[in-house]
């Protein structure tokens, strides 16, 4: 599919009318007797998540897609969605939709890195592409279409389905006032960045949502990461942990994606693909705006209860900002579909953040107000 052609039809609700009335037949086709969406086929699959059910907004942007999707197509087409560990474990997800045990999963393509490196730029990288900025690389700028060259070795249609903004830096027992401070800790953060935190010095673990609280509380890690003020005041990292540090380099945009078996997709008809690609645009862009109605709330709420909110060191953002530099120019020299898609992705991080630095960033340092409760280190 043409990428101009996947945009203009993955714009939102952009089948809506056509589904419902006939599938965007012509009068001359009504009138012919062509299917429409009352004679399509009923259709039911499975979802499995990465994610909790409880985390209502993370996990929910399946049950958004869903929900639409059945909308969309009189009920014909439906997708039950499974939380993580009721279907396969959250780790999982990816190779069950490879092998087919279920029609989808959603996930973040990060936690998959050590099947194929460059499924890091389908989630997020250190110091990469924003939100706004991945979406605009996704469905106008190429990225689509290079992403689905390293999907296809695990035979799986992929579909951007949600995106958690900029992200915190996380929680820490104790403070972090330099580069020093970092050796040593045990913490939990998945993907790329997880690679960069060992490089300086950090025991790094990968654990599943549903893992890190108990982990944290019994002292077995001393920071996590996860995704903002919403979701880790649902996941009581608070209560254990005082620091609760920014930004979160590691994840300035990080993408969450529906992945689809290939073979099952192609046993669709074209018109449950188009009603499939519009309702997980739909996920993909409310997942987003949920999260910065419900960010802001939650971090008075932290605040007020005694989080003591802190600035990462200089050094500590010098030095992962080289590593991170290192480690993407080393991993390209050795894969050329990584050099691909990571030229094609720098390129237009380059051209994102000189626009976004010209307007966004320079309103944001007049408009903005500065972090009011932040303690020095």
């Amino acid at each position: 599919m043409e990428r101009r052609d996947f945009a203009k039809k993955a714009t939102l609700g952009a089948l809506g009318a056509g589904l419902l009335t006939g599938c965007g037949s012509s009068a001359d086709e009504e009138a012919s007797g062509a299917p429409n969406v009352q004679t399509q086929p009923n259709v039911r699959w499975r979802l499995a998540s990465s994610f909790t059910r409880s985390l209502d907004t993370i996990f929910g942007a399946a049950d958004v897609m869903a929900e639409r999707l059945s909308a969309l197509t009189n009920g014909r087409f439906q997708i039950r969605t499974y939380p993580a560990g009721e279907l396969v474990p959250a780790f999982e997800v990816l190779s069950s939709v490879q092998q087919g045990t279920v029609q989808m999963g959603h996930s973040a393509s990060y936690y998959f890195i050590g099947k194929n490196p460059a499924l890091a730029f389908d989630a997020t990288v250190p110091f990469g592409l924003t939100a706004r900025q991945y979406n605009a690389w996704v469905y106008y700028g190429g990225g689509l279409e290079l992403l689905r060259e390293v999907f296809a070795d695990f035979n799986v249609i992929n579909l951007p389905g949600g995106n958690t903004g900029m992200q915190m830096g996380g929680w820490f027992r104790e403070p972090v006032a330099s580069l020093d401070d970092m050796r040593g800790l045990k913490m939990r953060i998945p993907g790329l960045g997880g690679q960069v935190m060992n490089e300086m010095g950090v025991n790094v673990q990968v654990l599943p949502g549903g893992e890190i609280y108990p982990s944290l509380e019994r002292g077995a890690i001393d920071a996590t990461e996860w995704v903002g003020p919403y979701d880790d005041e649902k996941l009581g990292f608070h209560e254990i942990a005082q620091y609760y540090y920014y930004p979160g380099w590691w994840e300035p945009g990080p993408a969450l994606t529906f992945y689809v078996n290939r073979d099952e997709w192609d046993d669709l008809p074209s018109a449950y693909q188009e009603a499939l690609q519009s309702a997980a645009a739909e996920a993909n862009m409310r997942m987003l705006a949920s999260y910065d109605q419900k960010n802001p709330a939650a971090l008075e709420r932290l605040l007020e209860g005694g989080t003591q909110m802190r600035r990462f060191p200089d050094d500590v953002m010098r030095r992962a900002q080289e590593i991170t530099q290192q480690l993407l120019e080393d991993e390209a020299s050795g894969s050329p579909l990584y050099r691909k898609v990571y030229d094609a992705y720098r390129a237009a991080r380059e051209d994102a953040y000189r626009w976004f630095g010209t307007a966004e960033t320079s309103y944001a340092d007049f408009a903005f107000p500065q972090p009011g409760r932040v303690a020095s280190t």
